[in-house]
């Protein structure tokens, strides 16, 4: 094997629970806890349960508080997003004290993939005393368990992760070619495999492929003529190749930004409109930090469960542009267009065809110095909201019943932080 090549991913287990468990300096293994916002009500979603609770009780990844066994001294601990976040970034930070930058890719909060094989010949380990090394030092510092999979390529170093590395101690498995036939194969169903969904399965199913064996042993022309190009990345994975180089970054050709919202009980057209002129200034801010202005916007409803059904519509814009005015005005229309009353539960909006353009362009419909004027008040709040904070400066329709806007601006990720 190539030692040059050496791919090891390392997710931390039950991370949010771990976290809290550290700062309370209890073991995950013996103690139930769940983090979940005990001020919700019985459909708060859990984030995260410990092990104790996952193993002997069988609480799925995703489960709501209704849903939740009655276990003496349950603990349920109030969602800490900055805590995590910040937990994260140590745990990122152990990570390059052993693998440098370029061999660092940050899949999420509590997963990562490293090359490790330029380091082991200066560090004297074997691929698993420098893995289980990495291991100690999360542990010791931070409280946190971490999990790994070793492998020639990122793709096999998942799988051996997700497949072994996660069941027992010392939570560390080691994956090579030979592994492919041996334990690739014999993995069922065939949505365990990362990547592949219920939908692909179910493609694969109609032309009589049911197993990873078969997709691996599959003919190719067939895959490509079913699937496109994902026909032969498909076969590829199924075959245990996986030609990705970590130093070579993605770069996406088009990017985009969006912002969305459960809400917590069902919102007509007022409120969802004060909701959406509150999203479009907070993305805009966004938009004007990254030095970037919009090519055109989007608009997303999601009505409550009993109902169901929403939309979802996309326009471009005249002119790109960063103006809270221009494209609130742009998402309203949409809204206005698509929405038929129902109650909404979910809303959502995104700017797309981002581009950081040198020139401004005038309208027709307005003389430029009404336009310079209301840039230069948005660049102003942007300043008042960076040295006192978000809840600084707001709308008046802030103080309405249906604004989320100064709770939102608590939160990371819909969690208080």
């Amino acid at each position: 094997m190539n030692e040059k090549s050496l791919y090891a991913v390392i997710d931390l287990k039950s991370f949010y629970a771990s976290c809290e468990c550290a700062a309370r300096n209890l073991d995950i293994f013996t103690t139930p806890l769940v983090v979940l916002d005990p001020t919700r009500g019985p459909s708060t979603i859990c984030m995260s349960a410990t092990p104790f609770l996952r193993e002997k009780y069988h609480i799925p990844n995703v489960s709501r508080r209704r849903d939740l066994p009655n276990v003496p001294g349950m603990i349920y601990a109030q969602p800490r997003m900055a805590y995590y976040v910040e937990m994260s970034s140590r745990v990122v930070s152990i990570f390059l004290d052993f693998v440098s930058e370029e061999d660092l890719h940050v899949y999420s909060i509590d997963e990562s993939f490293l090359n490790i094989g330029p380091y082991l010949k200066l560090a004297n380990q074997t691929p698993e005393e420098f893995v289980m090394s990495i291991q100690k030092r999360i542990k010791d510092e931070l409280g946190l368990v971490a999990t790994a999979g070793i492998a020639p390529n990122m793709f096999l170093a998942k799988i051996a992760l997700d497949n072994e590395g996660k069941k027992k101690a010392p939570y560390l498995a080691r994956w090579d070619e030979k592994d492919v036939q041996r334990k690739l194969w014999k993995i069922s169903p065939i949505t365990k495999i990362w990547g592949i969904s219920h939908g692909t399965e179910n493609h694969l199913a109609r032309i009589g492929i049911r197993s990873i064996e078969e997709l691996a042993k599959a003919d190719e022309r067939l895959l490509k003529k079913e699937f496109g190009v994902m026909g032969k990345q498909l076969h590829d994975l199924a075959n245990g190749i996986d030609p990705t180089d970590i130093r070579k970054k993605y770069v996406p050709k088009e990017t985009n930004l969006s912002m969305g919202q459960t809400l917590n009980k069902n919102y007509r057209a007022r409120g969802a409109k004060i909701l959406l002129r509150e999203m479009v200034d907070d993305l805009a801010l966004r938009l004007r930090l990254s030095k970037q202005k919009s090519g055109g916007v989007g608009v997303f409803t999601g009505y409550s469960a009993d109902v169901g059904g929403g939309f979802s519509h996309q326009a471009t814009l005249l002119f790109p542009t960063d103006d809270n005015a221009i494209l609130f005005q742009v998402i309203e229309e949409l809204f206005d267009r698509y929405y038929d009353g129902g109650p909404i539960r979910n809303l959502g909006i995104s700017f797309f065809r981002l581009g950081s353009y040198s020139y401004n362009q005038l309208s027709l419909f307005e003389a430029p110095e009404e336009s310079e004027e209301r840039h230069n008040l948005h660049v102003t709040i942007d300043e008042i909201w960076a040295l006192y904070g978000k809840n600084s400066c707001l709308r008046a329709t802030s103080l309405l019943e249906e604004s989320t806007i100064r709770e939102r601006h608590q939160q990371i990720g819909g969690h208080k932080a």
